[in-house]
């Protein structure tokens, strides 16, 4: 009897546990809560700029769906965080401005934070265009 109450009991919070999981589909289905920001890099300037700054802080395989505009990563866990599904969209202003979309959610709901905020990823993504308004290649790691 007792073996058979923690059992249901287990079986009960993995349910709840899972069911706050996320999805890559619904973060697709995100993007209208995400962070904007118009910079002035053509939008394969900042295409690989978002590649770059995903990398710099630590993000996982990259699922690029370039012809899309929109690319997908997640990243592992960290101190107060379990990780979290990124998604990132680049979209051509004109042939000198692009816009930059980026949302970020917890990979789990009852997790304290996301790995990645949108307002790093937004602040890495302005150091990468410093960098290349310079002349000079985006690094492999971080500046």
């Amino acid at each position: 009897m007792k073996l058979n109450l923690i059992a249901h009991a287990v079986f009960i919070v993995m349910a709840l546990v899972l069911s706050g999981c996320g999805s890559m589909s619904g973060l697709l289905q995100s993007k209208n809560e995400g962070t904007v920001q118009a910079y002035g890099v053509k939008a394969d300037q900042a295409w690989d700029i978002a590649v770059a700054a995903l990398r710099w802080e630590g993000c996982e395989a990259i699922e690029e769906h370039r012809a899309d505009g929109y690319m997908l990563t997640t990243s592992g866990p960290k101190l107060v965080s379990g990780g979290s599904m990124v998604g990132v969209w680049i979209e051509p202003i004109n042939e000198k401005q692009t816009r930059v979309t980026i949302v970020s959610k917890r990979k789990m709901q009852s997790n304290a934070a996301t790995g990645l905020t949108e307002s790093t990823f937004h602040r890495r993504f302005a150091q990468g265009v410093e960098i290349v308004r310079s002349g000079k290649p985006l690094p492999l790691n971080a500046p």
